[in-house]
Parts: structure tokens; sequence; C-alpha cells
């Protein structure tokens, strides 16, 4: 280890965040002034990386979760060779700059995922954990480790307040990921003050408690930060919680240790004595040593020699096992959703979408071999059970069923630290109405564009008797409004299986599947080309005799009931529409929206929701009508209360004759 370049490299890290705050007028100067020692340590002598190829599949994982400390993370991978030029630091939280003022997936070299709302690093580098453990149990052998690397993690008292982070480390403990390493910067600082204001925990009593082997270090020790990390590795049945004793802007003559350096820039005055404390020329901008650019491009050289290696040994693995080579393919590429064979449905069969949504997924499982998931302690509610699959489990970490517990902000947090590993397409399920706990991690995905499937069942206030805090009225139009995010339901079991092959052929962006509990009909398709326009979010399932004088849009278990409903309105018009995403249809050519719903057609849209996000595709030239449930449920037989709330096709027919 070479002390004095890692002190050089604290030092730039230390300068180019104080000028990169101060030029911005914002930022968090407090936290890369104190990790700096140990950001270096991690970058330098820990991470197996290599800066030119920041996609490697078997490099190690480093997530800031701390992510508010971004200058932490810019100046490393800066400093390491990324592509991410000084030019770019100058330009820290400007538009357009690759240095947004937290880290952002896709737009950084070197990135591992989106942090800053906390706890939700620390809970990603929990999926990573998890993919490398499945992948190099599919894929490894004895010669050849293929999938071997370590996930590292920078967190801080904030992430470990937040209830994200006791859910996934929790599991993570159960589950004894021994490759995952989190360094505590424990500087005892919040934006308020002293920790001793809100949280006076012990920390590592907790983790111990967790099933982490717990360590503590000095960060301004990287030969202490490196002796933990290697008895971290020696136990691998336990991940490991280092932590690691910090100060907070440390450097800063007057401002070290205290909360005030937290979130905002330090001052000219106190950066230039900063400066001066560091021996660093006091009028420079952006002062890099000579010394740990020198360090880290001899570093770089190691690297690239354990990159080369572990090419090599691809190959090699790739010549003594094609049938594997041409799984690992499989994992690595595209999925193509027409290779599927996917389950049909007889017209009349009465099933649950969630009951069809299991059979289908089951049908995907035994063809696509990298779809794993599981759901947060609902598999036989859900119906997500990968039937003949094995569990993933501490001791078989081949299985492909995965077990949350009773942890949704987890589940959701941990699925997208999956896909960002990479080689594995993950779902994860609950009912609909606990899509509020994982609403964070569901934003985060549709943020970083993740195909994350989320299977989501029990859509409405027809659940019944388990009354309002279980009925969902307000889940569809609150994921709705996430930008990003497809929200899919279903009417009977043959657009399920639509659904889920159009969430398959997603590359990018999450898709949301809103599946009933009770039994629907699968109802005959008028429109002959309808799996094709169903793509579209919207195709026609009954007409009538020329151009109709009323059209009737409804989504899931209402599209059966809008077909009753037609029946009582046999002296009009009266065509049926069934609107599987209202995302999808907005983005249809407009010839096709208007062929669907004319103009001038009285519209009525059903759903068993709150109406909020209608009233667009209800306006029409003859007028509109959303008939929907704008407050929350009542305990009781679903039967009681379609009659209780006027869901029924009677008073539908008669609601619209009304307002015709």
């Amino acid at each position: 280890m070479n002390r004095k370049a890692l002190e050089s490299a604290a030092t730039a890290i230390r300068t180019l965040t104080m000028d990169a705050v101060q030029k911005a007028s914002s930022g968090h100067p407090g936290m890369p002034m104190g990790c700096a020692e140990l950001g270096a340590s991690i970058f330098g002598e820990l991470l197996s990386h290599y800066p030119a190829d920041p996609k490697w599949i078997n490099r190690d994982r480093f997530v800031l979760s701390a992510g508010h400390g971004s200058m932490l993370l810019y100046s490393l991978l800066h400093l390491s060779g990324y592509d991410l030029p000084l030019e770019e630091l100058k330009n820290f939280r400007q538009l357009g700059s690759r240095t947004p003022g937290h880290p952002e997936y896709g737009l950084t070299p070197g990135v591992e995922t989106t942090t800053g709302p906390l706890g939700q690093g620390i809970a990603n580098a929990v999926g990573m954990a998890i993919a490398e453990r499945m992948l190099a149990a599919r894929f490894n052998s004895e010669k050849h480790p293929l999938i071997d690397h370590y996930t590292y993690v920078i967190c801080g008292d904030g992430d470990l307040m937040e209830g994200v982070s006791a859910e996934a480390c929790s599991l993570a403990g159960h589950l004894g990921l021994g490759k995952l390493i989190v360094f505590y910067d424990s500087n005892r600082i919040t934006i308020e003050g002293s920790t001793e204001l809100a949280f006076t925990e012990n920390v590592l009593k907790r983790f111990e408690a967790y099933n982490w082997q717990t360590l503590s270090a000095d960060a301004y020790d990287p030969e202490e930060v490196l002796r933990c990390t290697e008895e971290a590795k020696r136990d691998g049945g336990r991940p490991s919680l280092v932590l690691v004793r910090s100060v907070i802007a440390k450097g800063s003559p007057n401002l070290a240790g205290s909360h005030k350096s937290h979130g905002a820039p330090l001052g000219e005055e106190e950066v230039r004595q900063t400066k001066k404390a560091l021996n660093v020329p006091e009028e420079s901008l952006f002062h890099v040593p000579e010394e740990a650019y020198d360090y880290f491009k001899e570093q770089n050289e190691k690297w690239e020699k354990a990159y080369r290696q572990w090419r090599n040994m691809f190959a090699a693995w790739s010549e003594e096992n094609p049938g594997l080579l041409k799984e690992w393919k499989l994992f690595f590429e595209k999925i193509a959703p027409d290779k599927v064979r996917f389950p049909e449905f007889q017209t009349g069969e009465k099933i649950a979408t969630r009951k069809a949504s299991g059979e289908v997924l089951n049908a995907i499982a035994r063809e696509l071999p990298n779809l794993i998931g599981g759901s947060a302690d609902l598999a036989p509610s859900n119906l997500t059970d990968l039937k003949g699959m094995a569990s993933f489990r501490k001791d078989n970490p081949g299985g492909r069923n995965l077990h949350f517990g009773v942890r949704e902000h987890g589940m959701g947090a941990i699925v997208n630290g999956i896909v960002l590993h990479g080689g594995l397409r993950p779902f994860c399920a609950t009912f609909l109405v606990f899509s509020d706990y994982m609403r964070p991690s569901i934003r985060l995905a549709a943020l970083m564009k993740l195909p994350v499937i989320y299977v989501f069942t029990h859509d409405s206030v027809f659940v019944g008797e388990d009354g309002p805090t279980h009925q969902p009225v307000e889940h569809l139009a609150a994921l709705r409004v996430i930008p990003g995010l497809l929200v899919l339901r279903p009417g009977d079991a043959s657009e399920t299986a639509a659904a889920w092959r159009i969430a398959l052929s997603l590359a990018e962006g999450p898709t949301a599947l809103i599946l009933s509990r009770q039994s629907l009909a699968v109802y005959p398709k008028e429109d002959s080309n309808w799996q094709e326009n169903i793509n579209r979010g919207a195709y026609l399932v009954k007409d009538c005799a020329g151009s109709p004088e009323i059209v009737l849009i409804a989504t899931g278990s209402e599209v059966n009931l809008a077909l009753e409903v037609r029946e009582l309105l046999s002296h009009k018009k009266v065509r049926v529409i069934s609107m599987l995403s209202r995302e999808l249809f907005s983005a249809s050519p407009g010839e096709y929206r208007e062929k669907l719903i004319p103009k001038d057609a009285f519209r009525a849209v059903l759903e068993a929701g709150v109406s909020s996000g209608w009233e667009g595709i209800a306006a029409g030239g003859s007028g509109g009508l959303i008939l929907s449930i704008d407050r929350f449920g009542e305990s009781g037989p679903a039967k009681a209360l379609t009659e209780y709330f006027g869901f029924t096709a009677e008073d539908i027919a008669d609601k619209i004759d009304k307002e015709l």
C-alpha cells in the first residue's frame, strides 16, 4: 500500500469537493471530506474493477448509499480513470452535466445505482449480492469462477435510520450474503445536529441480531480498513458491517465536526483556510496532486491485468461448456417473448386474473431460466410460486423462488438491485393496496428505467370481507402518475397473458400488472386482431351496428360488467372497449384512438377506483360519465359491496340512461 499516494488522493477529493460545491453554491461537502481516505482506500486498494469497461459483469460493485455525498464518488471516478473528465466536476449540479446533485444510474459511467433517497442504496446492494450468488451458482465451475465479486457500500446514519435499510439488511443476514460488505460512516451528524437528537441505538448490536459480522475501523487508517475488509471476507457466511469512525468535513479548520458542513458550501474564506491547512495552493481551483493521478494510473495497470485474466478464463470456460455458454447468452441478451409458449384460455372459462397470471408466469419460467422472483409473504394469494423450482436460500443459491418476508419496501429496492446487477429478470408481488409501502422503490425503478415486473393482486373493493384497509381505491391512480411506469389491468385471462407478453418485451422501464382476486369470465373478442391491438393499450371487445352512440370504456373486472351493461342498453348503439393501459393508449396513433372512441359518441368509463385521471378520456363531443368509487371501501361480501356502491349492471345502465 502506498500510504503517501492515498493521502494525496484524499487531498484531491477534499479540494475537488470544496471547489465543486462552492462553484455550484449548493451541495454536501461534509461527507466526502470526512470519507476521503476511506473512499480512496476502497477504489484504490479494494475494488476489482476496470474503468475502461464499466459494465464488466464480474466487477466489484460499489454503492454510495449516502448519495448526497456524490462528490466523493465523482472525484473517485475521475481519479480512477472512468470517462468523467475534470470539466464535468467543474459543472457539478449544473443542467446537462454528468455530475448531478445525487448520483444517477445511466448518466455517469461507474455509477451503479441512483441514490439519494436514504436507505435505497444499501437495499439495492442486497439485491446485487443476491444476483451475484444466484449467477455464481448457475455458471461457475470449479476451474472457472466467472461470477466472483464483492458488493461494497458506504452508508451513513441517515441510511440506517430509514426503514427500508432495516428490511433489506434483515433479509441479507438471513440469507448469509457473505460478499456484501458495508462501511458505515459514523460521523454522528445529521442535518439538524448531532445524532444524539434522535439516533442513539447500538447499531452494531442491531446488525449482530440480523446475523451480520460487525467490525470497527478508523476512517483515517487505511491499513485498519483493509484489515477489517480481509476479516469480513474470511467470514463467507455473513454480510459484514464495518463501523468507520469519521469526522464530517475533516480538514476544515472551523467546520470539521459541525452539522453546518453537511448540506451547504463551506464559504470562500473557509475554503481558503482549508486549502492552507492541507498545503494546497490557496488560490488554486480543482487542484489534483500529480501523485494522486500517478497512483491510480499504476492501479489501472493492475486492474487491466486482472480484467484480461478474467476474459481469458471466460474464453476457456466457453470452450469447455458450450451448453452453459448458450444459457449465458440467454441470461444476458434481451428477452424474446415470441419464443415463449403462453397458455391459452377458453371463451366462457371463469378464472381470476391472478390465477391466470400464475399459470402464465410458470409457463414463462419454464422457458426463461433467468426469470426469478417472489412475494412479500403472499405467494399463495398472489399465485407467484414457481412450481417445481426451489427456493433461494443460504444453503441453496440455485433456487429461483425468492421469499422476501413481510417487507414490501425492502423487496422493491432489492429487485431494483437485482436488475442493476445484470443477468436476471426479476418480478415481485404483493396486494395492490400495499404498493404504497414500496412506492419509493417503484419510483426509482421508473427513474432508472429498470424493467422490473410488479404483480399486484386483489385489485379493488371487491376483495370484500377484509375491509377498507385491504381494498385499494386510489392506488391505480397513484401508480399511473409515476412517469415511466406502465400500468396494465387486464380484464380476463387471455388479456393477462397478453399483459405478461408486453411486460417481458420491455427492455426499459417497470411494469405493474393489476390483477383480480375474483373469477372473471373470458369474453369473446370481436376484434379479430385484438392480440396485436391490445399493444396499443385498448381494443374493441363488443361492437354495435353503425356508429356507436355510447362507448363503454372499462378496465379489469369492469370489462365483464360493461358487457352486462351493454345488454341492458339494447335500445342504444353501444360499443365496449377494454383499456388495458392508459399509458399505451395515450401513446397510440391519434387515428386509432379516434376510430376506437369516436369524438361524437357519449363515453362512459367504468373502473372500481377513484375517478382521477379519467377526465380527458371521458370528455367527448356528446358528453361523458366516469363511474368510479371515490371513497374508501367497506367490509362485507363482494356481492353486497357491489350493490352498496351501485356497481351493478342495472345501477350503471340506469345512471347512463339518466345522463343521456
